[in-house]
């Protein structure tokens, strides 16, 4: 499996049956300037996405249109992705698996909120947010937390799947600081790899990972932080 962080929260995973993007935030995201979006939304197959702030939908509909992926998403949010002519959605809700045959998808539980903004100014709710277990045939289990805060029932996550990797927000004021996402981490999860997600996005959220990288200290999960576009293999 091949994964690529392409700033905040947006990734990009390639298994051997599937080339899935997460909150494909790409226009507007600082981290992705610079970046050629053409090959990263090349292939794609399926966009996974954990709620419906803009900085996580982002380029959804447009690469949707542009290349027939399946896109995933909560209940509310799919419905509402369906009037903007997005066609093929798989709808889900928290604790809910949906399969892919080479991959499932499970919501879990985040704290957070979730909301859309239109260019009329509507506020439309999108259901509430999610983190996502992907189980692939053959690969590690990844977990993508979303925007969220620590919470007592991450416990239950990693007895229920076992994620080896970790995508893990530390940007604080919108989700959990680094210092806290490091507790979170070693406390509840017993990950092989941990990777920082959402910071440096924004000036008003952490620039850096260090809170976190620092928190993890040097126990048995590695810890990597990739620059934008920088791809790991599994």
């Amino acid at each position: 499996m091949k994964l690529t962080w392409l700033g905040h929260s947006a990734t990009r995973l390639e298994t051997a049956n599937a080339t899935i993007l997460i909150d494909p935030f790409l226009t507007g995201n600082a981290s992705f300037e610079g970046l050629d979006r053409a090959a990263v939304t090349k292939g794609v197959t399926h966009i996974l996405l954990t709620h419906g702030h803009a900085d996580h939908l982002g380029d959804t509909i447009e690469v949707a249109r542009e290349t027939g992926a399946t896109v995933l998403a909560n209940a509310d949010l799919a419905t509402w992705l369906s009037t903007k002519g997005v066609e093929n959605l798989q709808p889900g809700n928290t604790g809910g698996t949906v399969d892919f045959d080479s991959f499932t998808v499970t919501f879990t539980n985040a704290l957070h909120s979730s909301a859309f903004l239109t260019e009329d100014g509507v506020s439309h709710a999108l259901g509430n947010p999610n983190g996502l277990v992907l189980h692939i045939d053959d690969e590690p289990t990844v977990y993508h937390m979303g925007d969220t805060d620590i919470f007592s029932d991450m416990a239950l996550i990693n007895e229920l799947h076992q994620p080896s990797i970790g995508l893990v927000p530390v940007g604080d004021r919108f989700t959990m600081g680094g210092a806290v996402a490091a507790l979170a981490c070693k406390r509840y999860f017993t990950f092989d790899t941990v990777i920082p997600i959402h910071y440096g996005t924004f000036p008003i959220i952490d620039q850096t990972p260090e809170a976190f990288v620092e928190g993890m200290g040097a126990g048995p999960t590695e810890v990597r932080t990739p620059k934008p576009g920088e791809t790991i293999e599994f």
